[in-house]
C-alpha cells in the first residue's frame, strides 16, 4: 500500500445507530452530473425507480434449499482450498467463524467463492431470471455481456468483523453499470447484519459525492476493487438496512449507495448471495 495516501473515517449512521472504519485512498469529487439515466434503464418502468431498491418474494421452499445447498458445497471447498479439514454432514455455514479463525484462511476461502458461475450451482439461473424480469417489467438474463460471463458471488461475513465492502456504487465500473443488483439472504441475515442501502441514493449527482477510484480503497491493509464512498457533501452517510427475510431478495439500482454491512450478531456468520442480472437481447 502506498503510504502517501490519505487516511480517513468513514463515519456513518446505520439504522441510526453510529459505525466507522478507517480507510486510505485518494478521494475526490466528480462532476455536476448524475450517472443513474433512466432512458433505457432496467429501473425505468418500475415504480420504485425513485427509491432505487424493493424487496421481492424470490424463492420456493425448494428452489431456496437447492440455492442453500450449493452454497454450503461452495464454502466447504473454499475451507478446502484453505488446508482447512471439516466434516461436510457436521458443518453449518454459520458456523463458518468457528473453523475460519484468521484473515489469510478467510481470504483464500473468498478467493473462490468471489467469482462463482451458473455451473456452481444446482439451480437453474436462466429460470429465475425470468421471474426477477416480472418485477422490472424488462427481460432479463444472469449472462453479464460486458464479461460474457455469469457472476456470481457468496458474501461472507464473520460476526463483528471487517468482512465488508466500504459504501460503494457498482456502477463505477463500466461492465456493471446497466445491470440488476441482487442481494439475497441465506444465513445469519437479519436487522444486526443484512446490507445497508441509502434510499435513492443513485441519483446524487456526482460533485456531491467524495470517492476513491477503483482498487483505490485500502481497509485493514486489504485493497478494494469497488470504488469508496466516503461521504457526501452533506455530511456522513445515513444507511439503514431493508432486511429482507428467507425466500426474499433485496433488488436495486448499481448506482444505489450500498455497502458497509457489518455483521453486529456476536455468534453467527452472515451468508449472503450477490447476483447480477443483464437486459436480455432479443
Amino acid at each position: 500500500m502506498d503510504n502517501s495516501l490519505e487516511k480517513h473515517t468513514c463515519a456513518l449512521l446505520i439504522d441510526n445507530e453510529p459505525f466507522s472504519f478507517n480507510v486510505s485512498g485518494s478521494f475526490f469529487k466528480g462532476k455536476p452530473e448524475v450517472l443513474y439515466q433512466s432512458q433505457g434503464n432496467i429501473l425505468e418502468n418500475t415504480e420504485w425507480e425513485s427509491e432505487g431498491f424493493k424487496i421481492i418474494s424470490a424463492f420456493s421452499d425448494i428452489e431456496f434449499k437447492l440455492l442453500s445447498n450449493s452454497i454450503k458445497k461452495n464454502i466447504l471447498k473454499g475451507i478446502k482450498l484453505a488446508g482447512i479439514t471439516v466434516t461436510e454432514n457436521d458443518f453449518n455455514i454459520g458456523d463458518y467463524h468457528k473453523y475460519i479463525t484468521n484473515q489469510e484462511n478467510h481470504l483464500k476461502v473468498i478467493n473462490h467463492t468471489k467469482n462463482l458461475r451458473n455451473e456452481d450451482f444446482d439451480l437453474d439461473f436462466e429460470k429465475l431470471a425470468l421471474k426477477f424480469s416480472k418485477h422490472t417489467n424488462t427481460k432479463l438474463t444472469p449472462y453479464i455481456k460486458q464479461l460474457q460471463s455469469s457472476h456470481i458471488q457468496i458474501r461472507i461475513s464473520r460476526p463483528n468483523s471487517l468482512d465488508i465492502n466500504p459504501p460503494h456504487r457498482d456502477g463505477y465500473l463500466d461492465y456493471w453499470k446497466n445491470i440488476l443488483n441482487i442481494w439475497i439472504p441465506i444465513a445469519g441475515c437479519n436487522e444486526h447484519s443484512s446490507l445497508p442501502v441509502i434510499e435513492g441514493s443513485h441519483l446524487i449527482p456526482e460533485d456531491q459525492i467524495i470517492r476513491t477510484k477503483a482498487k483505490g480503497a485500502y481497509i485493514n491493509g486489504n485493497q478494494y476493487y469497488v470504488p469508496c464512498i466516503i461521504k457526501t457533501t452533506n455530511g456522513p452517510f445515513k444507511m439503514f438496512r431493508p432486511n429482507p427475510k428467507k425466500n426474499e431478495a433485496l433488488i436495486f439500482s448499481p448506482f444505489l449507495i450500498h455497502g458497509a454491512a457489518i455483521n453486529k450478531n456476536t455468534d453467527v456468520t452472515r451468508i449472503a448471495l450477490e447476483l447480477r442480472f443483464d437486459k436480455k437481447e432479443d
